[in-house]
């Protein structure tokens, strides 16, 4: 062949391969970050679905809500693209953009977690996988048809295989029986398959395909002595291939990629369910807990986010006695490695939550001691499973606000209180939460000029709540004092706005010390 042909036609193909890439790289920015992760993971060929499964399952232990609902709605918008028949603009759904390959994985994926999602989502997208002006790919079409009958979807009654896949079944099974050759001892796949076919004449298989038996046995003693004919009828099953076992047995195929997690699932179900009465035990006991109470906690390392959930509904971890907190704490506290994020966040939830949010007096000294250790050694979880949900439920008293004081005082690092800063933004306030508020601006966060902004809006709009109220005119003080290098000329406006209904001593003051803010 003429080299310069042959270099040209290898120039044309990697210039496919990579417009293709370029293609899907460009059709994953219309989506988030943690879509596109997931989708990339996807493309992974025929790994695709189980490194999907595998991707999603992660991303729900840091956010158990998570569901894609978007990412599904993205996948179904009409693209405008370049029809190759007719060299004429059309619109397609952005799926249909995607490879083949995609597709497959991304419809198997949607068969292990479409409880997981929006049901009206994932009809959509079947909707859009099904349309267009050509034939889909049969696998894919095949698969839409099976997740169709486990939704309760229309749809769902078409055949899984075509009337030519069924053919080329037929064909495939008799070249593998006839593969033995003319010798009279049969080997290989006759071995195998060989025997009578037997046709079952029943109401579901006729008109349908009957295929050669083959053995159960997929192991074979190459050394073992040759066996008489008595040993060598043995038992063998018969798959009989009409539409109905056909369907049935594609069906099954389908869920290959999440049979090992599905196992390890499993496992984990029972080993969880088995340590569930000895932590209710000893939990109930009021001998000392020693490194044997340790172990039994470790299964919390092996548990996903809802696995947790259930295990802290069944021991009753939110009515505790507060004198057992410190010790079941000083046991979380030794475990190794540390727990997840989300496995420690459904923790302090389920253990802390509903304890704090009904302290009508100071917290006791066991409470306080649960709250700091954890806090200490989970900080990013007690801000989200704790802290965030005290502010937002507004119920901060002042039992609530000391707590939190203390928490930002000894346990909080400066990242994490600009972290909570960012949630009293958006809580409702009140005269506790103003305390809290106080003591984290105390500390001198580090604010940006767009975080400074919301804070002095809030500030604004607050306002007139809290006329009268010293700890906002106090707080108003420190703002003036401690951020004075933050105040933009806009600020200034803002702030004097807040100051003109303020009805306390401090008025005067605060007045002054707006007053002395320069602008270079």
């Amino acid at each position: 062949p003429d080299p310069h042909v042959t270099s040209s036609r290898q120039e044309e193909g990697g210039e496919n391969v990579n417009k293709t890439t370029m293609d899907t790289n460009t059709l994953l920015l219309r989506f988030d970050g943690r879509s596109r992760l997931l989708l990339r993971s996807l493309l992974s060929g025929a790994t695709g679905a189980r490194r999907g499964l595998w991707v999603f399952q992660r991303q729900r232990r840091s956010d158990p809500d998570r569901c894609l609902h978007t990412c599904l709605e993205t996948l179904c918008q009409q693209e405008i693209c370049l029809n190759s028949d007719a060299q004429t603009l059309t619109t397609k759904p952005l799926v249909c953009l995607f490879p083949v390959a995609f597709q497959r994985s991304l419809v198997s994926f949607l068969h292990l977690t479409h409880p997981l999602h929006p049901r009206t989502s994932v009809l959509h997208l079947l909707d859009c996988l099904s349309q267009g002006e050509h034939a889909p790919n049969p696998w894919v079409s095949a698969l839409v048809v099976q997740l169709r009958r486990d939704l309760g979807a229309p749809g769902g009654k078409e055949p899984l295989i075509t009337p030519q896949c069924r053919e080329r079944l037929r064909g495939l099974c008799e070249r593998l029986r006839d593969s033995g050759g003319g010798d009279d001892k049969a080997t290989g796949w006759a071995l195998c398959l060989g025997g009578p076919i037997e046709p079952q004449l029943s109401s579901s298989s006729q008109g349908g395909l009957d295929v050669v038996p083959k053995r159960k046995s997929s192991c074979v003693d190459l050394d073992s002595e040759p066996e008489d004919d008595a040993g060598q009828q043995r038992k063998r099953m018969r798959i009989s291939l009409s539409p109905v076992d056909t369907e049935r047995s594609c069906s099954s195929m389908e869920y290959v990629v999440g049979t090992e997690g599905l196992k390890d699932e499993m496992e984990t179900d029972r080993v969880v369910g088995a340590s569930i009465p000895q932590i209710k035990e000893m939990l109930e006991s009021e001998m000392e807990w020693d490194q044997s109470s340790v172990d039994i906690f470790k299964v919390l390392n092996d548990c996903d986010p809802s696995q947790v959930e259930i295990l802290c509904r069944m021991l009753s971890l939110s009515e505790m006695p507060e004198q057992t907190l410190p010790q079941l704490c000083s046991c979380l506290l030794e475990l190794s490695p540390d727990l997840s994020h989300s496995t420690a966040a459904t923790l302090i939830k389920s253990l802390l939550l509903g304890k704090v949010l009904s302290l009508s007096e100071p917290a006791s000294r066991c409470l306080v001691t649960a709250v700091t250790s954890l806090c200490s050694r989970y900080p990013r979880p007690t801000c989200h499973a704790l802290i965030g949900p005290v502010l937002e439920e507004g119920q901060t008293g002042s039992a609530q606000a000391e707590l939190l004081n203390r928490l930002i005082e000894d346990c909080l690092d400066p990242h994490f209180r600009l972290l909570v800063f960012q949630m009293t933004i958006k809580g409702i306030w009140c005269e506790g939460l103003l305390s809290v508020i106080h003591a984290l601006l105390d500390k001198k966060l580090e604010l940006n000029e767009e975080l400074f902004t919301l804070f002095t809006d809030q500030l604004s709009s607050q306002a007139p709540h809290f006329t009268k109220s010293m700890k906002y005119a106090k707080m108003m003080l420190t703002v003036l004092t401690k951020y004075n290098t933050h105040v933009t000329v806009a600020h200034k406006r803002t702030l004097s706005c807040c100051l003109s209904s303020n009805e306390t001593f401090l008025k005067k003051s605060l007045q002054a010390a707006l007053k002395r803010i320069k602008h270079s």
